[in-house]
């Protein structure tokens, strides 16, 4: 996969129409979390010192279609120019004669930031007249919201039909280790795949038991696999619809000589709940208890795979690492992640939430910005966001 990048553009003097994903966190007015700001800035900075001007378009939360003031990109904007140490304007609208005005009077550097794209359900239904209106304000167009790439919506897909696209540093970086975990990874390579559900996560077994050494399954998922080689969960999460799945899975990483690791014990509770007292629970889960961590005996076995391994790709926690009693499985694999020598790539939600959470992402290779894209990704299916910036 080799991308249209933004170091290929001419930039000098042009309008730069560039999609980001500036969906961030926002209370009483304030945003409280900037990291996906920060993380677009190297792009921003890159096009303004080659003597663009900048167009940008992001979402925020679930408008609907409606231009509700309580999605205004206007706390983004103050934060923006905070951090670009710059102004930023905002326009009033996404499109129209007012927004039109704008960036006509816009001078060579200038930053001006269009209100939220959702307030048009012409966005994400990626309706082209809308796109060719959104393309009509720039010369080219840059893609850096690797959050948004497994959409095709107007501002992500549409509007690539009519200016030429480039990638972002954020998308170039996403693909540059992503990629090979599909197609070439360094090897021994090693998968941990944890969260709750087979149903969410068996397509991303599927796609990296083709180039994996070893598939670690851990977090509410495990039990459904634990369910079909016969052993007690009590009661814990079981996809009685997944059991085939599961089954069929585990026959397939077999054939492929792929090693599978499964929890061999578990920390375990009477209730799902933070007060729950962590039981520990060989081999089998006893009675009514519910599994909601990985044991030592089994954080043992995913640290020696760790130590010699070349990739590792982690998306799921190893437990309910959210309750502090039952965190130390998704602690520890996060700990050896740090330490691991290979190429170590983290995506998904919750999985980067851990690795924050503990303060270790700055020793991980890519921690990945795009939940729900980086989930695709590694499922193999193509990203009409990242479909539209290749060569």
């Amino acid at each position: 996969m080799v991308l249209n990048t933004i170091r290929d553009a001419k930039l000098n003097d042009k309008k730069v129409v560039i999609r980001v994903d500036f969906n961030v966190p926002i209370k009483d007015g304030v945003v409280t979390d900037d990291t996906r700001i920060q993380a677009a800035l190297p792009t921003i900075n890159y096009l303004l010192e080659q003597g663009a001007t900048l167009i940008v378009m992001s979402h925020r939360g679930r408008p609907k279609g409606e231009k509700n003031p309580e999605f205004s990109m206007a706390p983004i904007a103050k934060r923006f120019s905070e951090l670009l140490n710059k102004e930023v304007k905002l326009a009033p609208d996404v499109i129209g004669s007012e927004v039109e005005a704008l960036v006509n009077s816009l001078k060579k550097g200038d930053v001006l930031l269009l209100e939220n794209c959702r307030y048009y359900n012409e966005e994400t239904d990626n309706d082209l007249d809308f796109a060719k209106k959104l393309a009509a304000f720039g010369d080219l167009y840059v893609n850096d919201a690797f959050g948004t790439a497994h959409r095709a919506h107007a501002s992500t897909e549409g509007i690539s039909h009519f200016l030429p696209s480039y990638a972002g540093f954020l998308i170039e970086k996403e693909v540059k280790y992503m990629a090979p975990l599909l197609s070439n990874p360094q090897k021994p390579f090693v998968a941990i795949i944890g969260g709750s559900k087979v149903s969410s996560k068996i397509t991303v077994l599927e796609s990296l038991v083709k180039t994996c050494d070893t598939i670690v399954i851990g977090g509410g998922m495990a039990y459904t696999f634990m369910k079909v080689q016969g052993k007690a969960i009590g009661k814990s999460l079981l996809e009685e619809d997944y059991l085939d799945t599961a089954r069929s899975f585990l026959a397939k990483a077999d054939e492929k000589g792929v090693k599978v690791i499964l929890p061999v014990d578990h920390i375990c509770g009477a209730t799902f709940s933070e007060n729950a007292e962590p039981v520990l629970c060989e081999d089998v889960i006893d009675g009514d208890l519910i599994g909601m961590d990985i044991g030592p005996k089994t954080i043992a076995l995913i640290l020696a795979e760790l130590k010699t391994a070349k990739s590792v790709v982690w998306n799921g926690p190893m437990g309910v690492f959210e309750f502090n009693s039952f965190s130390k499985g998704t602690l520890e694999v996060a700990k050896a992640l740090a330490e691991c020598d290979g190429i170590t790539v983290v995506g998904g939600g919750d999985s980067v939430a851990a690795i924050n959470k503990f303060n270790l992402a700055s020793k991980i290779s890519h921690v990945s910005t795009g939940g729900g894209a980086s989930l695709e990704f590694l499922e193999g299916k193509t990203l009409p966001g990242i479909k539209a910036l290749e060569k």
